[in-house]
């Protein structure tokens, strides 16, 4: 074991791969605030979260000022007791966005360094229940997308072996959803599976008319249809409907997943590394998940996340939305409609630190030593 003795902190701002645009907003740009974690022995492990476009200052800010002078002198592998410490020095803050996209690049990093330290992939470290996931792609299936292009995105999709295709809804009528989805539906037949997002942008009368069209397209689930910290109006819909509900990437604590899962109001869980604070409280959401016979398929960040689901039995599948490959020296490792687990030590992601230190924001980064 090791004490950590410095910490850096930098800013890389990367564009989307493809335009995105679902029923509430546009994904114009990915701020990534990366940790970069230090021991006594010369070890480093590097962490990293994400916004999607908005806020990656003030979690530089929290980090900066409040987070990470707190590791100095800490023991590197008293991860769970840092997390918990570091949440309640933010209590005023938490449980919310800004402090738990903090919270999660330093739990990387130090997972990360761990993993390094013991010579084990993370999927390993954690459990190691499997070496590959089957993958469904949402990266062809934006609002905006006309309807032949999204068909030609799934029928190319199944070729390559996905699973599935998530498609985003929320278009003004009814109708246009239906057309969209039933053309796909067609031209990739009834064994492919198709996903519907609506990113919160329905009421729960609205929703439950737009169910009864997916129960009809045979609809593997509807994700995020209504605002997602309202819980008991996901368990009305869920009563109402054979199309299993999914949330999880709005929310920010272990109790908000506890209130679903209890209730009954999702049927799939889709926590995010980054928005739920780190891998420390991921791995507590999937086992409670675990525990109610719920799978786990993440939001986004696949190239972190290919590790994460590896690692448990209950995770079916990966979100394919490819966007840190041109900050890598190698991408994750994709055959036949699979993502595969790196068995490199860490989080299993090649970084290109030429590249990491061509992409840092100005006026953002920060250095702290004992």
């Amino acid at each position: 074991m090791a004490r950590i003795t410095e910490i850096e902190i930098f800013m890389a701002n990367l564009q989307p791969k493809v335009k995105r645009v679902d029923a509430i907003q546009s994904f114009v740009s990915q701020e990534t605030p990366f940790v970069r974690v230090t021991d006594e022995d010369g070890a480093s492990g590097l962490g990293y979260s994400y916004t999607i476009g908005q806020g990656g200052p003030a979690v530089m800010s929290l980090l900066r000022e409040t987070l990470v002078p707190q590791l100095i002198g800490r023991e590197a592998e008293d991860i769970g007791r840092i997390w918990r410490d570091l949440l309640f020095s933010t209590h005023a803050t938490a449980v919310g966005a800004i402090t738990s996209l903090a919270l999660a690049a330093i739990d990387t990093a130090l997972w990360d360094l761990r993993c390094k330290r013991a010579g084990l992939p993370l999927w390993r470290m954690l459990g190691g229940a499997k070496a590959s996931v089957p993958m469904y792609t949402t990266e062809g299936g934006w609002l905006h997308i006309p309807t032949e292009d999204l068909v030609s995105d799934a029928v190319e999709a199944k070729s390559l072996g996905f699973s599935g295709s998530k498609i985003k809804i929320g278009r003004p009528h009814l109708s246009e959803d239906r057309e969209r989805l039933a053309a796909v539906r067609e031209a990739v037949g009834p064994d492919y599976e198709i996903m519907v997002d609506a990113n919160q942008c329905f009421s729960r009368a609205e929703a439950t008319r737009r169910a009864k069209v997916l129960e009809e397209m045979g609809i593997a689930w509807f994700e995020e249809p209504m605002p997602a910290d309202d819980v008991m109006e996901h368990v009305r819909l869920a009563a109402s409907t054979s199309v299993p509900i999914a949330v999880g990437e709005s929310m920010y604590s272990l109790s908000q997943f506890k209130d679903y899962l209890t209730t009954g109001g999702a049927s799939i869980v889709q926590v995010d590394v980054a928005r739920i604070g780190g891998i420390t409280p991921w791995m507590k959401v999937a086992h409670m998940a675990e525990a109610f016979n719920v799978p786990v398929c993440p939001h986004f960040l696949m190239e972190l996340h290919v590790s994460l689901v590896c690692a448990i039995p209950n995770a079916p599948w990966l979100e394919y939305i490819p966007q840190i490959d041109n900050l890598t020296a190698e991408p994750m490792r994709m055959e036949a409609g699979r993502a595969f687990a790196s068995d490199a030590p860490g989080l299993g992601i090649a970084w290109d630190e030429d590249l990491l230190n061509a992409a840092r924001i100005d006026g953002l980064s920060a250095r702290v030593t004992n």
